[in-house]
């Protein structure tokens, strides 16, 4: 009977320790997901590979906390469903920090602060951001934003048509055939494709006044030890220079 005993007090060991093993893997890998069709912050470039400024926000974040990170891709519009759906662990994709999204997620403090702008072919005569000056004009953005927010609160009362597209890339095509008299997003992805775009068929009407924000990353409502382990990280990367670094290879100004 003292043997039997042995047997199953050591077989119940090895199935704590295989349990435990288990647990503390998970723990060393986090998906992270991220739309990739945002640049700079996240883009999938012609070989598949997710690149951009979240992106290399992501991978210091995991480094300081010695965990692997796996980038995982996700339309925006399903993106808040994903993570409840436990298709990845946080979502990092220059997700702005609003009221309403944080009755569906937790948000870690801010990791970029931005205002919204407009731009419009550089023939027009838009000079202003107000939204008596784009009364009877069409303007674009992305859906599920922000900035589709205000396109339609905004812009859309005071007599603009408001169209959505799935992706930024979308608004900015329609921009640039003349289907759309001016888009608004993000000013440093604006900036960014002007700086790229070799046309220079565009330009920057100006910032969006009132509309500043802060972009945090999101993680369920009860995930409240990681996003704890993601704030301590982003001090962390900010206070010892890695943040700068990477903020370097993106934009020429500051952007925390």
């Amino acid at each position: 009977m003292q043997i039997s005993k042995w047997i199953i007090s050591a077989a119940g060991a090895a199935m704590l320790v295989i349990a435990a093993s288990s647990l503390s893997q998970a723990q060393e890998k986090i998906k992270i997901g991220t739309e990739g069709a945002y640049p700079p912050f996240n883009t999938i470039t012609a070989d598949g590979k997710v690149e951009g400024f979240d992106i290399d926000i992501a991978n210091a974040l995991c480094a300081q906390m010695k965990v692997e990170c796996e980038i995982v891709t996700q339309d925006w519009d399903g993106i808040i469903p994903a993570l409840q759906a436990k298709k990845f662990d946080a979502i990092i994709a220059s997700m702005s920090i609003t009221e309403e999204r944080k009755k569906q997620v937790a948000f870690t403090n801010k990791y970029y602060t931005t205002p919204l702008a407009l731009v419009a072919p550089k023939d027009s005569e838009l000079t202003s951001t107000e939204p008596a000056a784009l009364a009877g004009k069409t303007v674009g953005a992305q859906a599920s934003t922000t900035q589709a927010d205000y396109a339609q609160n905004s812009y859309g009362k005071a007599g603009a048509e408001a169209k959505l597209y799935p992706t930024q890339e979308e608004a900015i095509t329609d921009l640039t055939n003349g289907r759309l008299d001016a888009v608004i997003s993000d000013k440093f992805v604006l900036m960014d494709w002007l700086k790229k775009a070799s046309d220079g068929c565009c330009k920057l009407v100006g910032d969006v006044k009132g509309t500043e924000t802060q972009a945090g990353i999101a993680v369920r409502l009860e995930d409240t030890a990681l996003r704890d382990k993601l704030n301590a990280a982003i001090d962390a990367i900010v206070a010892d220079g890695t943040y700068k670094k990477i903020q370097a290879k993106y934009f020429d100004f500051d952007i925390y």
